[in-house]
């Protein structure tokens, strides 16, 4: 879910007056980018020993985190499940995988198309960006595979793989609303409807994480170190972006989660950020691993996931790959909560 880079690129390239332009000469540059961050070496960053402070209504001072799951071929886009399990997106082996509450995994669904992200609707619709053959690690100058916004499962379907007659580039995340539609960010922030009309948010908006409050009237974007909201209409269009909240603790935002009572979850290097309705920063929840992705699951909600780059191999040391060797190893790590994920959606 790397792409901070998007938008200022695709707002440097407008053409004849579109809002947000060239999604797809944007994508091919940041994907360069991103490729050539990731091909300099193997070696993530590793684990490092964290302390959980308390942060009042949110977590308890002491508490620990736990390894889920850890392996080397992926895992992005979290979210939980009814059942108290966790879904997330493997994009090298094409698959999403699922732990459940007993942290057992098992292949959920296989062909999804590059998936990097997921989410659930109110209809129990298994939905992603699919990112197909955009990966900077793989041969994607020999795949012409569009990108798309789409549904997974029960049946699959495209909600939409272009805006304004361009590609849609390397997606990054979304999350839907209960009118059957969803928003997404690929460097920018844009609403595909349930009929498949795709528009824009806005210019100059370095996309990656994005969530909707508990009633839906508000969107939640990361443009870098800062959040946007916007106000959400009944057509799902939004109105009055403004800053929302600014990243204390340092890194960028990439994944979003958000709690029973409002409270947003940002996921950057240090850790998971914690914001109230408000916008005021509550603290934060340092991460064993710098994290990319979160998500409230298990039993009642009570317990935060976050995907932290990086995983021990079979030997117990660190997983490194040879120089030029994309490093995609993951791990999923679970704390207990005092505060509860929001039940009215599964993101």
């Amino acid at each position: 879910m790397k792409a901070a880079t998007f938008a200022l690129r695709a707002s440097a390239a407008r053409d004849a007056g579109h809002d947000v332009l060239l999604i797809a000469v944007a994508a091919v540059v940041a994907l360069t980018d991103v490729a050539g961050a990731q091909r300099g070496g193997g070696t993530p960053q590793g684990v490092r020993d964290v302390t959980v402070i308390e942060i009042a209504g949110v977590v308890a001072a002491g508490s620990t985190w736990t390894i889920a799951w850890q392996g080397t071929d992926n895992a992005d886009g979290i979210v939980g499940t009814s059942d108290g399990g966790l879904l997330f997106a493997q994009e090298q082996p094409n698959r999403i995988s699922k732990l459940d509450r007993n942290d057992h995994v098992s292949v959920f669904l296989d062909d999804t198309h590059g998936t990097g992200a997921v989410a659930i609707d109110a209809k129990g619709r298994v939905l992603a960006v699919e990112r197909t053959c955009t990966d900077p690690g793989g041969q994607s100058d020999r795949c012409r595979e569009p990108t798309v916004v789409g549904v997974l499962s029960p049946e699959r379907k495209v909600l939409t793989d272009a805006f304004a007659g361009k590609p849609l580039g390397r997606l990054n995340d979304l999350v839907v609303d209960s009118k059957g539609g969803a928003y997404f960010t690929v460097g920018g922030a844009f609403y595909v409807s349930a009929s498949g009309v795709v528009a824009s948010l806005g210019e100059n908006i370095r996309a990656n994480g994005i969530m909707l409050s508990p009633d839906e009237k508000t969107l939640y974007v990361t443009n870098g170190a800062t959040i946007l909201a916007f106000e959400v209409q009944a057509d799902g269009s939004t109105t009055n972006r403004r800053d929302f909240a600014r990243l204390e603790a340092g890194g960028n935002g990439d994944g979003m989660a958000i709690d029973a009572g409002g409270r947003l979850y940002v996921t950057s290097a240090p850790g998971v950020q914690v914001f109230g309705p408000d916008g005021k920063y509550l603290g934060l929840i340092p991460t064993p691993r710098n994290a990319i992705s979160v998500a409230f699951a298990g039993p009642n909600k009570q317990t935060l996931y976050v995907v932290g780059s990086g995983a021990l191999g079979a030997d117990g040391k660190e997983f490194i790959t040879p120089q030029g060797v994309r490093n995609n190893a993951k791990t999923i790590y679970k704390l207990p909560m005092v505060a509860r994920g929001f039940v009215g959606r599964a993101k």
